[in-house]
């Protein structure tokens, strides 16, 4: 409770003043203070977006929500209500704006993904099932598939003969997020299909994938994931910065189910969790970056 009450205190009346007193000591605003005295990342982005969500004024909140063409114009106004001149702190401008790029920009890349995961897998849609089929000329490329509907769809690790219903979760979100790690890291993907196949620690390749873009759209969606992209993208993240994501954690969880050698694959939620919790931990680190360190194809 008076946690609480400190924090109400503090954002309401406390802060402003504190504010007000350093800047007369140090002739620079908060945000100039934030961009000069941290480097190009997470802390420097986590900072400025604090301050600009916690600030009065309407100019430097509504920068939260500008698109991305105006970005330049927004920032011009921020430098003019807070009295920044170019001329005094000539670095201010583009850190911002890199700052804000990464703001809005993670807010975007939501909607992206959240629009492919809506997407439903559709074998009218010839996209679709091209996309499908490249899935497994990807990773079992001298056994041909028999045809469209088939048990075959088992050795890559999907559930019956038609994996259409196994992506009603993620919709064409699952699907690619498989494709991109395949075709960008196509020996590391087929690697952990060997490995998903073993007879004693295996487990179902393409359903695991799907679960693991869950994870991914879950932490994206938390905000979790904003200290990985401001330090791995400096501009704006898209769809590609989220499955190389996703390429990580298909790569180091398979790492880490070997490692840990269930006894059966009936365990996978338990050992799923564990997982989980390791990169949540990860993201705690303010110089976090998920990156899968082999080399892709592009």
């Amino acid at each position: 409770m008076l946690g609480y009450i400190w924090q109400y205190v503090y954002s309401s009346f406390l802060r402003y003043w504190l504010k007000w007193l350093i800047r007369q000591a140090t002739g620079k605003c908060e945000l100039q203070r934030i961009c000069s005295g941290y480097k190009p990342g997470a802390t420097r982005t986590e900072k400025t977006e604090y301050s600009l969500r916690s600030s009065k004024n309407k100019v430097l909140r509504g920068a939260l929500e500008t698109s991305k063409d105006k970005l330049e114009q927004c920032v011009d106004q921020i430098m003019k209500e807070k009295n920044v001149k170019h001329q005094k702190d000539p670095l201010f401008k583009e850190s911002l704006h890199i700052c804000l790029l990464q703001i809005t920009g993670y807010s975007s890349l939501y909607v992206s993904v959240e629009d492919l995961r809506k997407e439903v897998f559709s074998s009218e849609n010839a996209e679709h099932e091209a996309m499908l089929l490249k899935l497994w000329d990807l990773l079992m490329p001298t056994v041909k598939l028999e045809s469209r509907i088939t048990k075959q769809w088992g050795d890559i690790g999907f559930q019956g003969d038609d994996p259409k219903t196994d992506f009603r979760g993620m919709g064409m979100l699952g699907l690619i997020n498989l494709v991109f790690f395949s075709e960008n890291y196509t020996k590391e993907a087929r690697q952990v299909l060997s490995h998903a196949n073993h007879p004693k620690l295996g487990y179902s390749y393409a359903i695991v994938g799907i679960n693991l873009t869950e994870m991914a759209y879950s932490l994206l969606k938390s905000g979790a994931l904003k200290p990985h992209f401001y330090n791995t993208v400096q501009g704006t993240p898209e769809l590609r910065h989220f499955h190389q994501l996703y390429c990580y954690l298909a790569y180091e969880f398979d790492k880490f189910w070997v490692a840990e050698e269930p006894e059966s694959i009936m365990q996978f939620n338990q050992y799923r969790e564990k997982f989980h919790n390791i990169v949540k931990t990860h993201l705690q680190d303010p110089d976090v970056c998920l990156t899968l360190t082999v080399s892709s194809k592009n």
